[in-house]
């Protein structure tokens, strides 16, 4: 089997995902091939030697409707022969596309793609796609669903995770991403985007909020417990799932979950050979992937099983791992996994994550994998695993070696 290797990795800075946010006026195609854009000056690469484009997103409606990996490759600076695929596994739409095109070089079905994704949730709304497992009762009661908040609070329930604890994990991945920003451990992935006329929009993450303490998270009302005893009463199909549960522990609120934001990420990966053709260097080794299917109403705990998983496969335990990036879709997620495995803080998400910086949902595997990457390089690590929970009960994982 051919190896399939990470060439480059590139990232918009994420903005916010309101209309008052920077990247509001930015379309999903634009904002992509800006990425293809970067990848291509990067490595001076003949877009003809590309196989694919494969492009994840999570809500494939309006401008993110269609094929919309092909259209960003027809606004983009690629050879109209390029083709491309558009595919959607919710949140790790952007690590399932490296996954893909990484398997697709091993089966040597071509020796090169441009792989990630894009979400602009300013501008196409989360959940707007009226998904059937939220929106069609037979499939809804079938699999008793609630909303991902309702999720992550029912992890914390399960695992004995406090709010303080929530909140602290918060605290520290703010201070990680701004220490990370002011330290410049971005800068070699994260592209500037501009207007039309060349103008600057944004070059940096502007979700963060470095200053944030635990006081002015602990005056946060939970966002989830309305939602839960109140309004449609979600506590209580998850109560018939897990009767073990007295009652769901309400911890999660703006300040512990991910950010809605704007970004786009992209991965060029390839064989040994392509990189000897056209005189690249490659950075990394896609040693494994893995993907796993969980419980649907719990939702958010993919991230241990898959983990798992694809440490079985590869043939390796977890203290072969130099570094973690899990992603911070909420606070109890990622406390979750380091309970699990016994990860320490230290070695996992050491530059901040999404609950810091925001989580664009087709963008985010996309996203760490660069992240991971870069802090391999700097730090001088050899192995690393990048992981996402994923709604409606999944997980997706892949693991990386320096080269």
């Amino acid at each position: 089997m051919t190896d399939a290797y990470i060439y480059d990795a590139v990232r918009t800075p994420r903005g916010k995902g309101r209309k008052d946010g920077s990247l509001h006026e930015v379309t999903s195609v634009k904002l992509s091939a800006d990425v293809l854009n970067a990848l291509k000056a990067r490595s001076d690469l003949d877009t003809k030697a590309v196989e694919d484009v494969i492009w994840g997103n999570a809500t494939q409606v309006m401008e993110q409707g269609g094929c919309l990996a092909r259209t960003a490759v027809l606004a983009s600076e690629f050879d109209e022969q390029v083709p491309g695929l558009s595919i959607n596994r919710f949140c790790a739409s952007g690590m399932e596309a490296v996954n893909l095109a990484a398997n697709q070089v091993r089966a040597g079905a071509g020796e090169a793609y441009v792989a990630g994704g894009v979400e602009m949730m300013s501008r196409v709304a989360m959940g707007s796609d009226g998904a059937a497992i939220a929106v069609d009762p037979s499939v809804a009661m079938e699999t008793y669903f609630v909303p991902q908040g309702i999720s992550a609070d029912i992890i914390a329930t399960q695992y004995g995770i406090s709010r303080d604890d929530a909140d602290a994990f918060a605290v520290e991945s703010q201070k990680r991403a701004g220490a990370a920003w002011d330290a410049g451990r971005f800068a070699k992935s994260v592209i500037e985007i501009k207007d039309r006329n060349g103008l600057p929009i944004l070059d940096r993450d502007e979700y963060m909020r470095p200053q944030t303490d635990m006081q002015a998270l602990g005056a946060l009302n939970p966002s989830f417990k309305e939602q839960g005893e109140v309004m449609p009463g979600f506590d209580t199909i998850a109560l018939m799932k897990y009767p073990h549960l007295e009652r769901i522990n309400h911890i999660h609120h703006a300040g512990n979950s991910s950010g809605i934001v704007d970004g786009a990420a992209g991965v060029l990966v390839g064989s040994k050979a392509f990189g000897e053709k056209y005189g690249l260097t490659p950075r990394a080794r896609i040693r494994s992937t893995a993907k796993i299917g969980t419980d649907p109403t719990i939702m958010l705990t993919g991230p241990v099983p898959v983990t798992e998983k694809i440490l079985r496969e590869s043939g390796m335990e977890i203290g072969d791992i130099d570094l973690f990036e899990v992603n911070e879709a909420f606070s109890a997620v990622v406390l979750r996994f380091m309970q699990a495995f016994g990860v320490d803080h230290s070695k996992l998400n050491v530059n901040g994550g999404a609950i810091a910086m925001g989580h664009p949902l087709g963008a985010s595997g996309a996203i760490i994998l660069g992240t991971l990457l870069d802090e391999m390089e700097r730090t001088d690590r050899e192995t690393g695993l990048a992981t996402l929970c994923v709604a409606s009960g999944m997980g997706a994982a892949t693991i990386i070696e320096r080269v």
